[in-house]
């Protein structure tokens, strides 16, 4: 396999749809539909940085559900080795993995989201995590090194932004947190552009306006 073959999905299409094992029995992307989901690939089970992110991510479970989302977890490895890394963070760290992990033996859900690049590796998964809406689209999807941990707050940050967008039509500024301000659209003609300054928004030239929600 050749870099000039590594597939990725494409933001705002649908994510490749799967069916494969999974912790939690076998699971397919379209059981998710009506629910955002983050699905999330690590390159390796029993390996540290790994730990610490599945912590993590398993530690705010409830705030991604709060917000209607599901976690959806992946490697390269079987189930038993999943089962048993789960088992093994819950016996030495007391965290439980309370999502399912697929075992993607095949790497065939992991080709179609472009999480195996030969760069890293050809046989594991690098850091990859994707953001998908409840009518299964792509909304955002970031790739990580195998040696550098995510944040999983960033990610909780990035999903409450994109469901702000959605309900109200605006855009969010750089490190966004729930409560500030947001940008409005730009405007589209220029009787707009001149219309903007008196439409009473927080007004710093033409283009560039925000409002509290």
């Amino acid at each position: 396999m050749s870099e000039a073959f590594v597939k990725f999905p494409e933001l705002n299409k649908p994510a490749p749809e799967f069916t494969a094992k999974t912790t939690h029995g076998v699971k397919s992307l379209s059981d998710y539909r009506g629910k955002w989901v983050v699905l999330f690939s690590h390159p390796a089970d029993f390996t540290p940085v790994c730990t610490t992110e599945f912590s993590a991510f398993a530690q705010r479970q409830d705030q991604f559900a709060e917000l209607g989302c599901e976690l959806l977890g992946l490697s390269i490895d079987s189930v038993h080795s999943h089962i048993a890394w789960a088992r093994n963070i819950e016996e030495n760290f007391g965290v439980k993995i309370g999502f399912p992990i697929i075992a993607d033996l095949s790497m065939e859900v992991a080709k179609a989201y472009g999480m195996i690049q030969p760069g890293a590796s050809d046989t594991a998964a690098v850091r990859a995590t994707f953001i998908i809406d409840p009518e299964g689209i792509m909304r955002a999807m970031v790739y990580y090194p195998m040696s550098n941990g995510r944040s999983v707050d960033e990610f909780l940050r990035v999903l409450k932004a994109l469901q702000t967008s959605d309900t109200h039509k605006v855009a969010t500024p750089e490190n966004w947190q729930p409560g500030d301000d947001v940008i409005v659209p730009p405007p589209a003609t220029m009787d707009e552009a001149n219309e903007r300054k008196n439409q009473g928004y927080e007004y710093t030239d033409w283009y560039f306006s925000k409002r509290s929600l």
